[in-house]
């Protein structure tokens, strides 16, 4: 369990090992606290994050919707870059 911003996040994908604690603690802001997922890419040793959502949650909308991920890292990615992808977890578990 990872904790950020007062949610408990799982680390479901952790490709090419681009997770790194540090650098994301040093990056998220508040912007990040209602998104069910937190996605996080590398390009040119910089990393960015991205949030994505369930349909369930309110700030669901086409560009953060979390079934279109493969596909944000496909054409909004780097080719081949490390990424990771954070799940919050329910603040009751």
């Amino acid at each position: 369990m990872i904790k950020l911003l007062e949610n408990n996040y799982s680390l479901i994908e952790n490709y090419k090992e681009g997770f790194d604690l540090k650098a994301t603690e040093n990056l998220i802001t508040e912007y990040f606290k209602d998104y069910d997922y937190i996605v996080g890419d590398w390009a040119y040793n910089k990393l960015r994050l991205k949030g994505f959502c369930n349909k369930e949650n309110s700030l669901f909308n086409s560009y953060n919707d979390y079934s279109k991920v493969k596909e944000y890292l496909k054409n909004d990615c780097a080719f081949e870059c490390k990424y990771f992808i954070l799940k919050k977890e329910d603040s009751n578990d």
